[in-house]
């Protein structure tokens, strides 16, 4: 089930019967004395005792309590007042524009999907597929409003190592369209060297800033859904770049950092097509994303075809191997999303570019270089 963000009722429990909160916990016993006989205090009794006792009735110093249990009142209404407010704020904008998970699966096109199947059995990496070794993920949109998808192994849950880095970028742009992250030298540097140089350090401090937990509610809400925890899975970032233990791994395979091609693919299909967020915040997105500053795998590959606009994470531990990238070439448009785990990983990802590329742009296409 997607996480939801419910909102806040209240800041304080509500008293209720014989000194016993809605919770069922009880008051603190004693009270003060009043001419003999026991004024018992709650925040139930006092907040309606306010309006229907008589000051005159009463000592001075429970005139002046009453006075302060009328200021608290008013104080703890209007606080929960606010926090309804940004908690209806919050859940509203995750939950508008739901975009169904299988929207893009109904773009699944076959002629491309064997045009995939060849590429990969020419470069001998069909064993690779068999084995769960390696996935892939191809979207054409070149064509506005007819995507045309193929995969291999594209909702098979993967180790993505540093890939999953778009997924903070994501949540800190959610946090700033909500206003609780300013956009600022100091956090788009931050952000852009997580995502063009992979900065660990810079990727820790943007999750920090979002929130671990948030950021989770956030892929799994219904305005993005990138993360299904009844289904395949998806996008996810349950620990920090760094040294300290996972605060959640994913349900479906107990990964840290966790991505299937399908998901990824979504994830770039949405920015190119401006449907991820607002126009603005999309386009400082893609500029996060653009200039990499690491130049192997599918970059590496795509030197091959020069005049390619590059928008694109990649990820690397150890064995494991991904890439993911947005490209612009002329008036073609597409996906390419590359996950593997092999030693040879990387170079995988490297021959693959250049004939993936060849699928969507008609060999010889040229464009003016940059």
């Amino acid at each position: 089930m997607a996480a939801q963000i419910l909102p806040y009722r209240g800041c304080a429990p509500k008293m209720t019967g014989r000194g016993r909160s809605a919770a069922g916990t009880k008051s603190r016993p004693g009270s003060p004395r009043l001419g003999g006989g026991h004024f018992r205090l709650t925040f139930g009794t006092a907040f309606g005792s306010v309006r229907s006792l008589r000051t005159s009735q009463l000592p001075a110093f429970a005139t002046n309590l009453l006075e302060v249990l009328k200021n608290l009142r008013v104080v703890l209404f209007s606080c929960a007042a606010a926090f309804s407010v940004l908690a209806h704020a919050q859940t509203a904008t995750l939950s508008k524009q739901p975009r169904p998970l299988d929207a893009l699966r109904k773009a699944a096109d076959p002629q491309l999907q064997a045009r995939l199947d060849r590429v990969v059995r020419g470069l001998d990496l069909e064993p690779m597929v068999v084995t769960g070794r390696l996935a892939l993920a191809l979207v054409d949109l070149s064509t506005p409003g007819k995507p045309r998808l193929a995969m291999l192994n594209g909702h098979r849950m993967m180790y993505a190592a540093s890939l999953p880095k778009i997924a903070i970028l994501l949540g800190a742009m959610v946090e700033a369209e909500l206003g609780r992250l300013p956009l600022n030298e100091q956090t788009l540097g931050a952000m852009t060297k997580m995502i063009r140089y992979s900065s660990n350090a810079d990727a820790t401090r943007v999750l920090h800033w979002v929130g671990g937990e948030r950021l989770i509610a956030i892929l799994q809400s219904p305005r993005f859904h990138f993360y299904d925890a009844n289904g395949n899975g998806g996008l996810w970032v349950g620990k920090a770049y760094g040294s300290e233990p996972a605060f959640r791994r994913d349900p479906v395979a107990h990964l840290s950092h966790g991505a299937t091609a399908y998901q990824v693919a979504r994830f770039y299909t949405m920015l190119e097509n401006d449907t991820l967020l607002s126009h603005r915040l999309n386009a400082l997105m893609k500029e996060t994303l653009s200039k990499p500053g690491i130049r192997h795998k599918f970059v590496k590959g795509l030197e091959d075809r020069p005049g390619a606009r590059i928008y694109r994470k990649s990820g690397t531990w150890r064995d494991y191997h991904a890439d993911s990238a947005l490209v612009e070439y002329g008036h073609y448009r597409y996906v390419l999303v590359g996950i593997a785990q092999h030693r040879d990983g990387g170079k995988w990802l490297v021959k693959l570019a250049t004939p993936l590329h060849d699928l969507v742009v008609p060999r010889g296409s040229v464009v003016a270089q940059r």
